[in-house]
Parts: structure tokens; C-alpha cells; sequence
């Protein structure tokens, strides 16, 4: 049975910053993911920051993270939110291109010392007397560690919902993680579920983008890492348009085929991203929502339409996309669905991530909720 100093379960943002972090002190690690080609992939908003986010982001690369500097890299538009303001409340954001991000990433995993990359399964966790011991894949490996860093985002039980239709998934065309969550219960963990959605892909040769609104990014674009001194990637621009009472009135005539309004999601959604349903029913007053039309990237002609986060039927969102100027004939490349999985609450850990029941063993990212 191999040893490593430390394991993480998991290769999204936290999974990857987690592993570099302890690879970066020398410390023997291994990652464990699913789908090594999927290592840092986007699969919902091709964007890094925001309010609150760009903040984050920053302060993990003053500590020598990694997410900033892949940014700056694969960045495609780049804008300082509410830069009128003081530095306090402002936020970095960028678009990135999500084909090169991920590329760059596992780049850097791959050239980093100390870090082995396993591709395979959890399916059990090891404990012994209060302490995290090691763990089984699937495949049958087993691995020894004193700390164990779970990131397993959106798989833990995942299932994704589309209309009435839904299936066990840790994202779209990918297997979701069933067995590790069992780990988790035998040792008295609590665990709740949560979901969270993304919005259908248009093509973007389909959009009539003079019936937008042109978003710049900005003149002089702001790195987000301290170490990067210019942003050399091409630029390009976002578009901005507007749902309408007939987008509601879509919505609102086939609600009955939205899992979110018919009992079949449980798990509770972002507070800060909601759906387009739930958009239309909390704020019936407010006919119109901005759409901002996004590029994946510098050579894919998919757009991510953020603002219409949609669970709906895939015939209904065909219907709702075309109430909307500029994407009257629009096509839909890849259809939005909501995707439902089980998180850790995080009243069950210690300020370091520690989890408070079981010594060594760690949680980050989406599955503290």
C-alpha cells in the first residue's frame, strides 16, 4: 500500500490549488480525479472572480496559488467591477478562454514536483481510532495518508434534472461519485443536498449580436496575479440583451415541466445565481432580466448566455431563448439542466477545513455548501 504525505480528492479550482499547495512544500501528494482530461474544466461559467470572488482569488495567489496566474494566461476579457469605487469593494473578473485554462492547469500539475496524478474512483475512505488512514478506488488501489483533502464538487451523489427527466451525474456526460458519501455517514457525518444549475449554449454565428448591447472589457486590463506584469491574450467583447414579459410568459405556462417547481429537486440553490424560474416567480413585478452573452473561448463559436440558469425542458428552452432580442433564430448547442449533490455542512469543521469529528481529514470547495 502506497503512502503519500497527502491526498486530494478531486482536480477542480479547489481540488488543483489544494494539490499544489502541499506539492509546493515538498510534500509527497497525489491527486485522485475522475477524468484527468477534465482536470480544471468549466463546466458552467467561463469566468474567474467577481464581487466577494475576485478577492479570493487574489489572496490564494498572494499565498502562491495558481488560479490568478492561469487567469491572466488564458483571460479572453478582463474588468475591474465597480472600479469607481474604493479598492475594498471592487472585484476582479475575467472571461477566460475554458479550452486553454484547463490546458494551462494541468500543465503546471503535471510539471510539479512531488505531485502524482491517479486517475480512478474513491469508494471508501479508512479511519482508525478519530483519524483519516488512507483509501480504496474503485479499481482497487489502495493509498495511506494522515491527511486527506476532499474537493469533490458537484459528484457526491450527483444527479442532473432536465424537465422531467433526470439521471445520475457528477456533470453533464460524466459518472457522478456514489459510494464515497457512505464514508461519510458510517462515521457520523451529517449531509444535506444542494443544487445548482447553468444556462442552455447558444451558436454563436445563430445570434444577431446588432440587437445587443456591446460589453468592453477593460482599456487596460488589470492582472489579477501580483507576479504578472502585462496581459498578452487577445481581447475580446461580451454582448448584453434582455429577457421580456414573453420570456415570463414562456416560463410561467410550463412551469409544470420545471423539476425546481415540481418536487423533484430537493437541495437548495445559490443565493446569488438564480435560475430563470426563479427569477420570474420571486420577482413577477420585474419584467425584464439582463442576458450577457459570453464567449467560451477564442476558437469555439459556443456562448454562454448568463442570466437564464435553466432546469426547464429542453423544447421549452428553445422557446424561451427566442423571446429574447438579438436571439430570435438563436441555437441551442448543449441545453441548460440543474445538477443535485450532497455536501458536507460546514458547522462540522474546524477554521483550518479540518473536519471536527475525524483528525487529517479535509474539506474544500462546493462540498462545504
Amino acid at each position: 500500500m502506497k503512502f503519500y504525505g497527502v491526498i486530494i480528492i478531486g482536480g477542480g479550482h479547489a481540488g488543483c490549488e489544494a494539490a499544489l499547495a502541499s506539492a509546493r512544500m515538498g510534500v509527497h501528494t497525489a491527486l485522485v480525479t475522475l477524468d484527468l482530461e477534465k482536470i480544471a474544466l468549466m463546466p458552467c461559467n467561463p469566468a474567474i472572480g467577481g464581487i466577494g470572488k475576485g478577492h479570493i482569488v487574489r489572496e490564494i495567489d498572494a499565498l502562491g496559488g495558481q488560479m490568478a496566474r492561469c487567469t491572466d494566461k488564458t483571460g479572453i476579457q478582463f474588468r475591474v467591477l465597480n472600479s469607481s469605487k474604493g479598492p475594498a469593494v471592487q472585484g476582479y473578473r475575467a472571461q477566460a478562454d475554458k479550452h486553454l485554462y484547463k490546458k494551462e492547469m494541468r500543465r503546471v500539475l503535471e510539471s510539479q514536483d512531488h505531485l502524482s496524478l491517479i486517475c480512478d474512483e474513491v469508494d471508501e475512505l479508512f479511519f482508525d481510532k478519530g483519524s483519516v488512514k488512507g483509501l480504496r478506488t474503485s479499481s482497487g488501489l489502495e493509498l495511506n495518508s494522515r491527511s486527506i483533502v476532499i474537493t469533490t464538487g458537484t459528484f457526491l451523489n450527483g444527479r442532473i434534472h432536465l424537465g422531467m427527466k433526470n439521471w445520475p451525474a457528477g456533470r453533464v456526460g460524466e459518472k457522478p461519485s456514489n459510494k464515497l458519501s457512505q464514508s461519510f455517514l458510517d462515521q457520523g457525518f451529517e449531509l444535506g443536498r444542494l443544487k445548482t444549475g447553468t444556462p442552455p449554449r447558444l451558436l454563436s454565428k445563430s445570434i444577431d449580436f446588432s440587437q445587443c448591447e456591446i460589453q468592453q472589457g477593460d482599456f487596460d486590463p488589470k492582472p489579477f496575479s501580483f507576479s504578472t506584469t502585462k496581459i498578452s491574450q487577445p481581447q475580446v467583447p461580451c454582448h448584453i440583451t434582455y429577457t421580456n414579459a414573453r420570456t415570463a410568459d414562456v416560463i410561467s405556462r410550463n412551469m409544470h415541466l420545471s423539476p425546481l417547481y415540481s418536487g423533484f429537486i430537493e437541495g437548495v440553490g445559490p443565493r446569488y445565481c438564480p435560475s430563470i424560474e426563479d427569477k420570474v416567480v420571486k420577482f413577477p413585478d420585474r419584467i425584464s432580466h439582463h442576458v450577457f452573452l459570453e464567449p467560451e473561448g477564442l476558437n469555439t463559436d459556443w456562448i454562454y448566455p448568463n442570466g437564464i440558469s435553466t432546469s426547464l425542458a429542453e423544447e421549452v428552452q428553445w422557446k424561451l431563448v427566442r423571446t429574447i432580442p438579438g436571439l430570435e433564430n438563436a441555437d441551442i448547442v448543449a441545453p441548460g439542466y440543474a445538477i443535485e449533490y450532497d455536501f458536507v455542512p460546514p458547522t462540522q469543521l474546524l477554521s483550518t477545513l479540518e473536519t471536527k469529528k475525524i483528525k487529517g481529514l479535509f474539506h474544500a470547495g462546493q462540498i462545504n455548501g
